[in-house]
């Protein structure tokens, strides 16, 4: 059974960077088909990248040309590349595979504040 386990959240200020990393076990894995989705208190998950290939990518207009979708196979892990953060970005940060029906890992709080 696929296993997600983020990390990398912390409290930046605006226009600060951060990289966000998934690790996965426990299945056979492919960074192909991994999504980011964010959350913040009282809204429904937000989708802010997919990889569907190395060349194929899709950002969430809130996050496009900021935030970064890469991975490492042989890591068996993805990242998000989160660059100019904005208080608006300050979320809960999930990796996700398979969509919302599918499996999540455990979240990691991005706190972008002066």
């Amino acid at each position: 059974q696929l296993q997600l386990v983020e990390s990398g959240g912390g409290l930046v200020q605006p226009g600060e960077s951060l990289r966000l990393s998934c690790v996965a076990s426990g299945s056979t894995f492919s960074m192909y088909g991994m999504s980011w989705y964010r959350q913040t208190p009282g809204n429904q998950r937000e989708l802010v990248a997919t990889m569907y290939s190395d060349r194929f990518t899709n950002y969430g207009d809130a996050v496009k040309g900021r935030f970064v979708i890469s991975g490492d196979n042989a890591k068996n892990t993805i990242y998000l590349q989160m660059n100019d953060l904005k208080p608006e970005d300050t979320a809960v940060y999930y990796c996700n595979r398979g969509g919302p029906a599918g499996t999540w890992g455990q979240g990691t709080q991005v706190t972008v504040s002066a």
